[in-house]
């Protein structure tokens, strides 16, 4: 299994952070790897809510069904599977002050069948990733 973690202060409220971020169709803005996230079902955004997100990674595509398994007050945990993949994003919650929240993300990776004796070589990748997802996501959701 590939685990990676970064951790950012974003300068809005906790609350607002995360109903951005429970929206995992938003993870076009905030994710380098991310081609297209679209929702798969209807109703408010909770947990078992779904959607069908395509990745790019080393010059392919990849699609994966995410739905959110949790969400409380301080964490949202993101489930994605496909054949050869079962991604878990894990996004906890501290606030810092009234304006600003402190945000830590892990993402794992398990690969399955074949697929999972390629982690020693794309380890490197996705600490890359990490570090551009780290980048990107305040920005992306201070614009909001």
């Amino acid at each position: 299994m590939i685990t990676v973690e970064r951790s950012f202060l974003v300068e809005l409220p906790l609350d607002e952070l995360i109903t951005y971020l429970e929206d995992f169709g938003h993870a076009e803005e905030w994710d380098p790897g991310t081609v297209r996230c679209v929702r798969i079902d209807d109703g408010p955004v909770r947990p078992g809510a779904g959607w069908q997100n395509t990745s790019r990674f080393r010059g392919r595509t990849t699609d994966l069904v995410y739905r959110l398994d949790s969400r409380d007050s301080h964490e949202l945990v993101f489930v994605g599977v496909n054949k050869t993949v079962t991604s878990t994003d894990v996004m906890r919650f501290e606030a810092r002050s009234a304006s600003a929240t402190h945000m830590s993300y892990t993402a794992s990776l398990r690969f399955k069948g074949l697929a999972r004796f390629a982690e020693p070589f794309l380890r490197s990748e996705f600490e890359t990733l990490a570090d551009k997802v780290a980048e990107r996501l305040p920005s992306a959701a201070e614009a909001r």
